[in-house]
């Protein structure tokens, strides 16, 4: 893949090894860029980004804990353990604050991150983040039939042979095809090489126990509490064409509860960064002059 241009290096954190990637100078005025892939991805999902951006930011790429090329042990993974990983990568590696970047689980590990550690992080940019919302009311009650299933998948998924056949059908080169062609609006982005790149981190020792252990994985805290500790500017950016999440529906609960942010809706699916590369990282450019450039300046 192209960003094997970029040479990888290793930190050790917590006795694990970290890989992660790191291109262009240090920018005058600006931070620098900390991007974060989503679950089953990696730094590799950023290559397009990293190649553009490196001209006017000094960019830096993660591969959290449990994905990528960084260690996979059999521990129990949180929002709270790959903010941990964030924050210190930021003040141990990077040596000065940076605005941080993250799609969907790395969104919300960013958010995490921005949240804990706000004099070392100078802006959040989330492209289709996940994340839980507190919620207004409580559900409704679900029905018998509703109550059975669930408690038939709960039971499943605790089996580690159930959970197993699962993950070995989604290593499958023709399933993850399949996958990222749902969630892509443009297909013609869906190529080989990014087939790889998810499918190569699956064929890792201890692999599993990490696809296992999302299943014991606590929701984490609400966005909503986050987003009331945030004192950055936050730039959202959709893939509208999202199956995975309303994009509306979270746009209107970050507006409730988001300070200083900036939005944009984009014709692209759940991994926007990667599938409308041009378009991300001109509102990326577009938003650091405006919102962060200023206050770096006068701060």
């Amino acid at each position: 893949m192209p960003i094997a241009a970029v040479p990888g290096q290793v930190w050790t954190w917590q006795g694990h090894q970290i890989y992660y990637v790191q291109a262009g100078e240090t920018a005058g005025d600006r931070p620098p860029l900390l991007l974060v892939h989503g679950f089953g991805a990696s730094t590799d999902h950023w290559w397009k980004n990293i190649a553009d951006l490196q001209a006017d930011f000094q960019v830096w790429a993660i591969d959290l804990l449990g994905f990528g090329r960084s260690a996979k042990p059999a521990i129990d993974y949180s929002g709270q353990l790959w903010q941990q990983q964030l924050t210190d990568f930021i003040q141990t590696v990077i040596g000065q604050p940076a605005i941080v970047a993250g799609n969907s689980l790395g969104g919300y590990a960013a958010l995490c991150a921005a949240a804990a550690a706000s004099d070392w992080v100078k802006g959040v940019v989330l492209l289709n983040s996940a994340g839980p919302f507190t919620p207004d009311a409580p559900p409704p009650e679900p029905s018998p039939l509703q109550k059975f299933w669930r408690s038939l998948l709960r039971g499943l998924t605790r089996q580690p042979w159930a959970v197993w056949l699962v993950f070995k059908n989604l290593q499958r080169p023709q399933t993850i095809r399949r996958t990222l062609e749902k969630v892509y609006c443009d297909r013609s982005a869906v190529t080989d090489d990014l087939v790889e790149a998810i499918r190569r981190p699956s064929l890792d020792p201890g692999a599993f126990e990490v696809f296992r252990s999302v299943f014991r994985t606590p929701q984490g805290e609400p966005v909503d509490q986050l987003l009331a500790r945030l004192t950055c500017p936050l730039l959202l950016i959709w893939g509208s064409g999202d199956p995975w999440m309303n994009c509306q529906q979270r746009s209107q609960q970050f507006q409730r509860y988001a300070r200083n942010l900036t939005e944009h809706f984009l014709e692209a699916g759940h991994c926007p960064h990667d599938e409308v590369p041009d378009q991300v990282d001109r509102l990326i450019r577009e938003w650091v002059e405006q919102a962060i450039t200023p206050q770096s300046l006068c701060c």
